[in-house]
């Protein structure tokens, strides 16, 4: 009679392990020597619909950050802001953007197929290569783009046109677009010709697997389908089930991880964190209780709007605005900051240092002193 083989179940990672273990893969425990092309790296880019964002998730990473440093990246074509995870704009480096928007490709496919009534009659690899020429002779920015394929198919929803510009072809946008301390409208052109490179064969999904537990785990396959807006990847942790850790959540929920990776302790003190909008860490999961405590679900945005977050603790406990001057208790400068709950003394100070360690490189006073106004406001939703 064969001997029974005896499996110990998975330990259990509560709310604070999981938290703990992602801060520290997202470079958010302690701040790191990293360079910033090395941080856009581990992370597999930074999400950046907007074109601050990357610059704040930086400086709450690295240390001596300087924004001049990324956008000297940018200038040098060294980083590219194109559309990849989740259909939306990210920072990546030279040679991820060659290969992500490859990988991520299927899921551009489906979100086409939306738009495939406005899209009756039209030859997709004809209008690839009609809007691949175009953009190619010089950047265009997304209005002569459509102009100019209608001119095409007259017949045809010219937003649905453009609409499938941007998931047939790789586009970037050029800079001055997105370099710190400049402006410039959006113009877009291949990520080929911008960068005079090819891009490349789509990784292995493995390969993708893998990274993204380096910078975000421990996950579930659900958690990076979220990340990267794919589907079907059981399978790729199955196949690397026998290299990888599981662990479960204290749902049930089966999680992966790197065996080396680290996962400190839960009681490992965590530093206050000024996060932008749409910062990774709020988004690298389909169950985003390990950052986000599920009282203020929902409460660091609004609609399709996203806030600015403070984490004390490790977890989401405030969201903040800097001032534009525009508006009552808006002036330039003015950082206001709206707790969700209960913040003591002692939080409220170690906010307001990190606070001035912030708007002192972010965003220094003109008269390089160190007087900043921040100030503590109960929670009103700042899209009111």
């Amino acid at each position: 009679m064969a001997a029974k083989r005896n499996f110990a179940a998975p330990a259990v990672l509560s709310p604070r392990a999981l938290n703990r273990a992602t801060l520290e893969r997202q470079l958010l425990l302690r701040r790191t020597a990293m360079s910033a092309k090395d941080a856009v790296e581990h992370l597999v880019g930074l999400q950046a619909q907007n074109t601050k964002p990357p610059y704040y998730q930086l400086h709450a990473r690295l240390d001596g950050f300087d924004p001049a440093e990324l956008a000297g990246l940018m200038e040098s074509r060294e980083m590219v802001r194109i559309v990849t995870l989740r259909s939306t704009i990210h920072l990546h480096t030279a040679a991820d953007a060659l290969t992500l928007r490859p990988l991520v490709q299927p899921a551009r496919d489906r979100e086409l197929n939306i738009f495939r009534k406005g899209l009756a009659g039209v030859d997709r690899d004809l209008l690839r290569s009609v809007a691949g020429k175009f953009v190619e002779e010089r950047p265009r920015t997304p209005k002569e783009i459509r102009e100019a394929l209608h001119a095409e198919w007259p017949d045809v929803d010219p937003q649905s046109l453009g609409v499938a510009a941007r998931c047939l072809l790789p586009l970037v946008q050029v800079t001055p677009r997105g370099v710190w301390g400049r402006s410039g409208q959006v113009a877009l052109t291949t990520v080929e010709h911008w960068l005079g490179a090819p891009s490349q064969p789509a990784p292995a999904p493995d390969a993708a697997v893998l990274r993204y537990l380096g910078a975000f785990g421990p996950a579930s396959v659900k958690d990076m389908q979220t990340w990267a807006g794919l589907t079907r990847l059981r399978e790729v942790f199955e196949r690397l089930r026998p290299q990888l850790m599981t662990f479960r959540d204290e749902n049930g929920v089966e999680l992966f991880d790197l065996p080396d990776a680290p996962r400190p302790d839960e009681d490992v003190p965590a530093p206050p964190r000024f996060l932008p909008e749409f910062d990774n860490v709020l988004l690298g999961h389909a169950d985003r209780a390990r950052v986000i405590p599920p009282r203020f679900h929902g409460r660091n945005g609004n609609g399709n709007q996203s806030y600015g977050t403070v984490l004390v603790d490790g977890f989401l406990a405030a969201v903040w605005r800097l001032g534009d001057g525009r508006g009552p208790g808006s002036g330039a400068g003015t950082l206001t900051v709206q707790p969700l709950g209960t913040l003591g003394r002692a939080d409220r100070d170690a906010v307001t240092e990190e606070a001035v360690r912030m708007l002192s490189v972010m965003a220094p006073s003109a008269d390089g002193t160190d007087g900043y106004d921040i100030r503590f406001a109960t929670f009103v939703d700042f899209g009111e």
